[in-house]
């Protein structure tokens, strides 16, 4: 199977669709062709990667390709946040503690806080 990524004007996912091999054979051309075909000449395409095997991330919606990484980014989870461009995640700008305890971001102090 092969995942194709619809892009608005600002290059943001708006919907994620499977096409079968059987129908594309290994061309993302041919997958962006029959995109098109079925919603729209005008629309806009990319092929991601359930895996991660290209374009660093599967796509999801919301999720921005960057043609400069070629890759697909993650909405950034806080403002405080950098994104790293060799695997276009992003990193706190703290480390998470490495305990075994659970920890989420609190962005107006800036740091991890053990959840309850």
């Amino acid at each position: 199977m092969a995942h194709f990524a619809q892009l608005d004007q600002s290059n943001i996912v708006t919907r994620v669709v499977v096409i079968d091999n059987a129908d594309i054979g290994e061309s993302e051309a041919a997958g962006i062709a029959l995109c098109q075909q079925l919603y729209g000449a005008e629309t806009q395409w990319k092929q991601t990667s359930y895996n991660g095997n290209f374009r660093k991330n599967y796509a999801g919606v919301g999720y921005k390709y960057d043609a400069k990484l070629n890759a697909f980014i993650p909405p950034q989870p806080f403002k405080s946040w950098s994104l790293d461009t060799k695997t276009c995640q992003w990193i706190a700008p703290k480390a998470m503690p490495s305990d075994k305890r659970a920890y989420t971001w609190n962005e107006s102090l800036r740091r991890w806080v053990a959840a309850p």
